[in-house]
């Protein structure tokens, strides 16, 4: 899984430079301010948790298990569904897809506990 994690964390990573751009050039002049500051938020999480996938492989290549596993599928599903949701929510303007952003928090949280639990079986030496 190492190889999944680094390559998904290097996609989901230049995926949200490309979002950030496209957020300060294209849809600057096309959206409120409100929904652009919804937009860029979602890019932040985008590449803090593009980079946590590519932590998850790192460690993923030293700790095996359903630990590093669950971290990455739940990073993954967190960008999908925290920034997926206020992507189309900014281009969209439907409100309601932010009903999903909390599902991709969650998604977060447990990638983050997950992760945590692989480091603290970290082989020692």
């Amino acid at each position: 899984m190492t190889r999944i994690w680094l390559t998904l964390g290097c996609l989901f990573g230049g995926l949200s430079v490309a979002g950030g751009a496209f957020g300060a050039h294209a849809l600057k002049i096309r959206v409120t301010p409100e929904l652009l500051e919804i937009f860029h938020t979602g890019t932040r999480y985008a590449m803090v948790h593009a980079l946590a996938l590519v932590l998850t492989g790192l460690v993923a290549a030293r700790v095996t298990g359903a630990t590093t596993t669950v971290a990455g599928w739940s990073f993954g599903a967190g960008i999908l569904l925290f920034t997926g949701s206020l992507w189309l929510m900014t281009l969209t303007g439907a409100r309601w897809l932010g009903a999903i952003t909390p599902l991709g928090g969650l998604c977060f949280l447990a990638g983050w506990v997950s992760l945590g639990l692989a480091c603290w079986r970290w082989p020692a030496g």
